[in-house]
């Protein structure tokens, strides 16, 4: 076996495709073939195969092509990114996955598994793989149902890993135990910079996750963005997740999006932007800050020191007052350049006053989510659809080698 991996590394890699799924008896699956066949070795490379597209004759990925690809793979070190979103890949194929990434030789920089069913088991076997990789920066897991124990297991290797500098581990089902090994274990880990956590299980009204992740808040050095939508987070969690916040001199990007905050949840957070936060992107929307919220947060972007560059505020209740705050805050504020206001009560006077951010070029269509029309003399707002970056941090393997190719499609 071993002579044939070293015959097979000389050969294009479609071949070597074809040669292991021979060997292996697993029948080829054509989208896997079509994707190699046109995918150039000789340099770094990325390949997807998400399975989340609409083509003729398209084929979800199964454990037994990802048997075949890990064995196939093992022989291109040039393979920088792995994208396997939306297939049908469970335990048995991360168990493939973490045999790659034990690879002595892997050079593997991103993988991408988002919305496959691998569930607690896989989730330790990736975890394992993860504690001796020296590669890997990015690992997306969201979607899987890795739950309390995948959670877990994924703590305990960030206490030892410290290559990887982005986990998305949103809508894994993880629950407040898991919360908190996570929150414990980035007290110590100075590598990772991008975390998403978004809609955990957390049957408490306590809220204590909020303050774990408060008191690792101050002492964390490298976390720049943070995804915590979903959560349930209320006006007493956001007070307390803002102690740790004033402390913070290193995050940028903040998600907390379709959580439960309020007023006083938005004041807590603007006195956080007060204190020379380095926040600069915020996404609140879907809350209830209403006009107090956004004149809360109006207030804290135009002082001096607001480095507040992006904000969503969509589906917040917040009608005219509130609006037309966030349009002065615009104005007056050098630093703030996108805002995202769709899904509140837009009035006339609204309407008007983003017409004239948008005709005097202190706002361009790219940087907002509406678009100024008039009938019968009267101003009226469309919706674009144009929505708040999801994502300030990338691991983008090719810009981190220069002379890489562009991503397989």
């Amino acid at each position: 076996m071993a002579f044939l991996a070293t015959v097979m590394a000389a050969e294009p890699i479609a071949d070597c495709y074809k040669a292991i799924c021979e060997n292996e008896k697993i029948a080829i699956n054509p989208f896997v073939l079509e994707n190699l066949e046109r995918t150039t070795t000789t340099r770094n490379f990325t390949l997807n195969l998400a399975g989340n597209r609409k083509q003729k004759g398209f084929q979800r990925l199964t454990d037994s092509d990802v048997l075949v690809l890990s064995k196939c793979l093992q022989n291109y070190q040039t393979l920088t990114g792995l994208d396997l979103g939306y297939n049908n890949i469970s335990d048995e194929g991360a168990a493939y996955l973490a045999m790659l990434l034990e690879a002595q030789d892997t050079m593997l920089r991103s993988l991408d598994l988002t919305f496959n069913n691998i569930q607690t088991h896989g989730a330790e076997l990736l975890a394992g793989s993860l504690q001796g990789n020296s590669s890997l920066l990015s690992l997306r897991l969201s979607g899987n149902k890795i739950g309390r124990n995948g959670g877990l297991d994924f703590a305990g290797m960030l206490r030892v890993n410290m290559t990887l500098q982005e986990l998305e581990l949103g809508e894994c089902d993880l629950e407040m135990h898991g919360m908190i090994g996570l929150s414990t274990a980035l007290k110590n880990n100075t590598t990772l910079r991008s975390v998403d956590v978004s809609r955990a299980l957390l049957f408490s009204l306590l809220e204590e996750w909020a303050v774990h992740f408060s008191k690792m808040l101050p002492v964390n050095s490298s976390l720049v963005e943070l995804h915590l939508g979903k959560m349930g987070l209320t006006d007493t969690g956001m007070e307390r997740l803002s102690e740790g916040l004033k402390l913070n001199h290193r995050l940028r990007y903040l998600d907390l999006r379709c959580n439960r905050v309020s007023r006083d949840g938005a004041l807590h957070l603007s006195k956080v932007l007060k204190g020379n936060s380095p926040l600069e992107v915020i996404d609140l929307s879907s809350n209830r800050i209403e006009d107090p919220g956004a004149e809360y947060l109006s207030e804290a972007i135009c002082c001096e020191g607001s480095v507040l560059r992006e904000l969503s505020v969509c589906r917040n209740n917040i009608s005219t007052s509130g609006l037309l705050s966030l349009a002065g805050a615009l104005t007056n504020s050098p630093a703030l350049t996108h805002i995202y206001i769709w899904g509140n009560h837009l009035e006339e006077p609204v309407c008007q006053a983003f017409q004239e951010l948008l005709n005097t070029g202190r706002l361009t269509p790219e940087q907002t989510d509406v678009r100024p029309y008039e009938v019968d003399g009267h101003v009226f707002l469309a919706e674009l659809f144009h929505h708040l970056r999801k994502h300030l941090f990338f691991t983008d393997v090719n810009e981190q080698n220069a002379g890489s190719d562009s991503p397989q499609q």
